[in-house]
């Protein structure tokens, strides 16, 4: 089918409130500057740059053409330029993509991801991660992927930054991380333009085989995922909620296709397709961080102080 393309999409036209809060709470954490830093003086993004150079299979119109067209059809769509490299790499018995690189970025996918997806489904899948490449998300996500590290060794250090899960870096971090997904996720859906394409990703990404995908076990999933409530976290003790968010690799299908529906039948999904961009103004930003009293970070703080 013919897609719609947005030449010119900013990142701000399909940002998740959740994602565009939880970042601006990890960018309060103050030591957040000094950890970038270090992550930059220690060579992480060469290295993980170098590692898949070494270790996976760059995708060319030869060797993997539906990979290569889904994915330079999803560029085309969302104005990603210059488009990123492809890679392939090893199966992990479950579908997983990535994409690394701040300075030169790179998506890859996986083999259970290229032999399990279909090209409507490849298309939602590389959307989500062509999203972290233009919201420049990339800096933190890597971060994210090194922080055991990273945390034994500035905890040797006398940079004064030692137990960061106590001080609430970490916490922060790995609370955008979920919230990051929504707006991922959106930016799938624009790319694929297909809505049962993108439920039936989550569905395969959660652990469900193409198998046991019929009419019965999607229309079960969306009643389950139209009835999860993002809003009863708050409920939740601030330790709980920051547990629960600590494995942040959870694929957490069903919360994501939640808000995923919710994005469709508030209709902007819809107003986008027809050219009709949302106004965002910028001092929502400020007001929903205003508001947002009892970030974890406060709480994090709190924490340690009393420990």
């Amino acid at each position: 089918m013919a897609r719609i393309q947005f030449p010119g999409l900013k990142t701000q036209v399909y940002e998740h409130p959740a994602d565009r809060r939880a970042l601006v709470s990890l960018e309060r954490t103050p030591v957040l500057p000094t950890l970038l830093k270090k992550v930059n003086e220690f060579g992480i993004d060469k290295l993980l740059h170098m590692q898949v150079m070494g270790g996976d299979f760059k995708v060319t119109p030869r060797n993997f053409p539906h990979l290569y067209n889904a994915f330079n059809e999803t560029c085309n769509i969302l104005d990603v330029t210059p488009i990123p490299e492809l890679y392939v790499f090893r199966g992990t018995g479950h579908i997983q993509a990535y994409a690394i690189g701040v300075e030169k970025p790179v998506v890859g996918i996986n083999l259970e991801g290229m032999e399990w997806l279909e090209h409507n489904e490849l298309m939602f899948l590389f959307g989500h991660e062509l999203a972290l490449i233009k919201g420049k998300y990339l800096a933190y996500q890597q971060m994210a992927k090194v922080m055991p590290v990273l945390k034994n060794i500035i905890g040797a250090t006398t940079l004064g930054m030692g137990g960061l899960a106590a001080n609430g870096l970490e916490i922060a971090l790995y609370n955008w991380m979920i919230m990051s997904e929504f707006t991922a996720d959106r930016a799938g859906l624009l790319a694929c333009q297909d809505k049962d394409a993108a439920i039936k990703t989550l569905m395969k990404m959660g652990g469900l085989p193409s198998d046991y995908l019929n009419e019965d076990t999607i229309n079960d999933f969306e009643i389950q995922a139209r009835a999860f409530e993002l809003d009863k976290l708050d409920n939740l003790s601030k330790f709980a909620k920051t547990f629960s968010f600590m494995e942040y690799t959870f694929p957490w299908a069903v919360m994501r296709a939640s808000e995923l529906l919710k994005w469709i039948d508030s209709g902007a999904y819809d107003n986008l397709l027809q050219g009709r961009e949302p106004v965002i103004a910028q001092t929502e930003i400020v007001e929903e961080n205003n508001n947002n009293e009892d970030s974890e970070w406060d709480f994090m703080t709190d924490w340690d102080e009393s420990n």
